[in-house]
């Protein structure tokens, strides 16, 4: 019963496969090259340049973001021909899903079944979504539906359903054993898959930022609309993603033709080929950032020493070029703000502003219970056993799921209205800005949750009876919900400005392309004559239109919240560079 691939992926197929995405990284490596010397320089000049007088109040955790362990019996869709096989299911921090044939498998150390990493799938919980969403990537004709051969163990219903579904990978049918099993996964797995999506977004390094940079020219540059989406997962599985968006069509009829059987079976098999595929391409170009690695370590020390050498330079120069770039097209960007940008940035603003308003005071909510329930417990039941137990349950809050969904779920809400609004502007990043909300609620509820840890170590000592212990966590509770505070009101900010800039400035930057001619071929070459392209024209270009446009933004945001100037024109890289 099913559909199976006319042929495996065949010695040919993968030559042709390799060839592919050796010609995209000999495309793709160039822009990085050049992304990696504007992001050098744009790090060292704000490190070295003026700091803001204030930043941020809370301590920032040393963990990394990860997702808490889960593990558990499921039932996996497995088999040629498939069938509902009973596994045991780990749920690893780093967002990697394992399945084994039993629970002491796992536990002697064996080796899984399977395994697959989240990054770029899509939960489903609903038996009759996933089977129309099979029935639309392979629609039957009336011939196929007389000769088809049902997939009948999908057509019968099943309950506690966990669909894993993605555009070019196979895809993960589960099902648990009970509704609260079912959630404790969905929720563990939302995690494990918006964590996954986001570890170049929430890097400040040099080279991550460059390399977002560079993505999405390079997709500019072949004529896609530019949008953070495009970005999410690690450099290797980005670039793959990329590749494999621009041979899909072609794949699929190709594929589609040389299956038999017809509808969801076909479905399913073509989703399986399409992940043998991804397979390849995403070796290919693990190994060619490998081996671009050695030369990108090199550039990046060099790039460094000749930076910190020359800034003033640097800087000076940029700083003239700016100007007169400035006087050139400040006519043509002032129009296209006036026209476009300036009837919907209101909107946009309010938009933006509220769900990541909620998602921060259901952060502040989260962490006045936490530590309520804590000088609770200090006061009724000083016991060092209970006591250690609830203070590790507080500082898990952040990993924990459950209690961070009703953070999660409010920056989930109102995206629909805002993707409307985005949507003249050809916005493609909402995925990426709802995981933002999302990583931006969990950073902040870890950086309140270790000060809070931090000042009780200092200000709690044994010379202290239980009333007066409970006393001293009150004031440092009063003194994290300040912090947080501030924090927080700065992370509003920061967090709307960058969004808005991500949504108008894609816009801008194509309708000026034309006009101002910025992305010409002689657009590349360096204002200075130092070799290593840290300035070129296209970047001065790029840091005008940008200034100009977060002008408009700054102006905005201090008409909606009443702020003050440190508060909206906080630089964190995200922005153009100040002359």
């Amino acid at each position: 019963m099913g559909a199976q691939p006319s042929c495996p992926l065949g010695k040919r197929r993968r030559q042709q496969l390799q060839g592919q995405v050796d010609g995209m990284l000999r495309n793709f490596l160039p822009c990085y090259r050049r992304q990696l010397a504007a992001a050098v320089l744009r790090h060292i000049s704000q490190e070295l340049g003026p700091q803001e007088p204030a930043g941020c109040q809370l301590s920032h955790t040393k963990k990394l973001p990860r997702v808490r362990e889960h593990q558990g019996p499921l039932t996996l869709l497995r088999g040629h021909p498939p069938q509902w096989q009973p596994t045991f299911c780990v749920l690893r921090g780093d967002g990697r899903l394992e399945w084994f044939s039993h629970k002491e498998e796992y536990e002697s150390g064996g080796r899984p079944l399977g395994s697959a990493a989240l990054t770029g799938y899509t939960l489903l919980t609903s038996q009759p979504e996933y089977l129309r969403l099979l029935d639309d990537l392979c629609p039957s004709s009336s011939a196929d539906l007389a000769q088809e051969e049902p997939l009948l163990v999908l057509e019968e219903p099943v309950s506690f359903a966990l669909f894993l579904v993605h555009p070019f990978r196979a895809h993960l049918c589960f099902f648990a054993r009970s509704r609260g099993a079912q959630r404790a996964w969905r929720l563990g797995l939302q995690g494990a898959i918006r964590l996954r999506a986001t570890v170049l977004q929430r890097s400040r390094a040099p080279a991550a930022c460059a390399f977002l940079d560079a993505v999405l020219l390079y997709r500019r540059r072949r004529g896609y609309a530019g949008g953070d989406d495009a970005t999410l997962g690690s450099d290797a599985e980005v670039l793959s993603a990329e590749l494999m968006r621009e041979l899909l069509p072609a794949l699929r009829a190709q594929t589609l033709r040389g299956l038999r059987g017809a509808g969801r079976a076909r479905a399913r098999a073509c989703a399986e080929f399409l992940d043998a595929v991804h397979a390849a391409v995403l070796a290919r170009a693990s190994s060619g950032l490998r081996a671009f690695q050695p030369e990108k370590d090199a550039l990046l020390a060099a790039l460094e020493r000749m930076v910190r050498t020359d800034l003033e330079q640097i800087l000076q120069q940029r700083a003239l070029g700016a100007r007169r770039l400035e006087a050139e097209i400040q006519g043509a960007v002032e129009a296209c703000l006036c026209r476009k940008v300036d009837l919907h940035l209101p909107q946009l603003t309010l938009a933006l502003l509220s769900p990541v308003e909620a998602t921060l005071q259901a952060v502040r909510t989260l962490l006045i219970r936490g530590m309520d329930r804590l000088c609770h417990y200090l006061r009724k039941n000083p016991s060092g056993t209970r006591l250690r137990r609830e203070v590790y349950e507080f500082g898990e809050i952040p990993w924990d799921p459950e209690l961070m969904q009703a953070c999660y779920r409010e920056a989930e809400r109102n995206h629909s209205h805002l993707a409307q609004l985005a949507k003249p502007f050809g916005f493609l990043g909402m995925q990426s800005l709802v995981f933002g909300a999302q990583d931006l609620a969990q950073q902040l509820t870890a950086a309140a949750v270790t000060t809070f840890l931090q000042l009780a170590d200092q200000c709690l000592t044994a010379a202290l009876d239980c009333s007066q212990a409970a006393e001293q966590l009150e004031k440092v509770k009063a003194l994290v919900l300040k912090k947080l505070t501030s924090d927080s009101e700065t992370a509003r900010c920061r967090f709307t400005r960058e969004r808005l800039l991500g949504i108008f400035w894609p816009f801008v930057w194509s309708r000026l392309g034309t006009s101002c001619n910025l992305e010409a071929p002689e657009a590349d070459g360096d204002i200075l004559a130092v070799g290593w392209q840290v300035l070129t024209t296209e970047g001065v270009y790029r840091d005008v239109v940008q200034g100009l446009l977060l002008q408009r933004i700054d102006r905005e945001l201090k008409n909606v919240l009443g702020a003050s100037d440190r508060t909206c024109s906080l630089a964190d890289g995200s922005g153009a560079q100040g002359d």
